[in-house]
């Protein structure tokens, strides 16, 4: 059987103590060929020759402790025929949405996602109960819309600082800012060029996995929290400009408009 791609995932899958990235199995691949370059093969346990029971004069050896110089267990080859010398990340991801195509087919109770990290193999969410049940865990907690609120301008608004989330959202964000560290779902990332040197926050990997994304620029657009909008809304919140008519409410198309600074002039009836 020549080597099949799918099959070989599958098993690094279920081996895998994490996620499964590119990385890993292209470096499996060539650690099948390293080994496969006529490696010899070393002895197991002791160096020393071992004296055999038929020879005249030896000493009786006990089967326990003998150690022969045997080869390792020959794998069955059926599964290791034309191995290609590299495997593409195209191939790796070819091969990947075939299993979850499989996978979605048979309504399988595992699914095959792929993180920030790697692919790795998920129970279907409506059994996590079952899960939380196994391991005696409590139901996971839900984030409020406040929290929810802070975490989105974070996203799209990183490195950000608390009044700047505050100034954006108009009310306190120390709740949900404290929240969304507890959860690990965003970090410090560092301090803001600004005086006082307030504290940067940021997203985690967490994060991705909370939202279902690989990366930052999977977000969704948004024409309300790009940087931006944000900026020339922060510039026009710090620099108000002064009210016109039109902010008052008054007529701009009157060609004239009585001052408030200056008194309405008095007019001398004619004689």
């Amino acid at each position: 059987m020549a080597f099949d791609l799918k099959r070989v995932l599958k098993v690094m899958l279920f081996a895998s103590n994490g996620p499964l990235s590119l990385k890993d199995i292209q470096t499996a691949v060539s650690r099948f060929h390293e080994q496969a370059a006529g490696l010899p093969l070393e002895e197991v346990g002791s160096t020393e020759p071992i004296a055999s029971a038929a020879e005249p004069g030896a000493a009786p050896v006990d089967p326990v402790d003998a150690v022969e110089a045997v080869p390792a267990p020959v794998e069955d080859d059926e599964f290791y025929h034309d191995v290609p010398t590299l495997v593409t990340a195209a191939q790796i991801r070819e091969a990947f949405d075939a299993i979850s195509l499989e996978l979605q087919a048979v309504d399988s109770e595992i699914v095959l996602v792929e993180g920030h990290s790697g692919w790795r193999l998920v129970t279907h969410p409506r059994f996590a109960r079952w899960v939380r049940l196994l391991r005696n865990e409590p139901p996971p907690v839900r984030l409020s819309p406040s929290s929810l609120e802070t975490m989105a301008v974070i996203a799209y608004r990183q490195p950000v600082t608390r009044a700047e989330i505050e100034q954006i959202r108009g009310v306190s964000a120390e709740a949900g800012l404290n929240k969304l560290l507890e959860r690990d779902l965003v970090y410090v990332v560092g301090r803001a060029d600004l005086p006082g040197r307030p504290i940067q926050y940021g997203t985690t990997d967490a994060f991705l996995e909370f939202v279902g994304i690989k990366s930052l620029d999977e977000l969704p657009s948004s024409d309300v929290l790009s940087p931006r909008q944000i900026d020339a809304w922060l510039q026009t919140a710090n620099m108000p400009k002064a009210a016109g008519d039109a902010d008052m409410g008054l007529d701009e198309t009157e060609e004239k408009q009585m001052s408030l600074e200056q008194p309405a002039a008095s007019e001398t009836p004619a004689s």
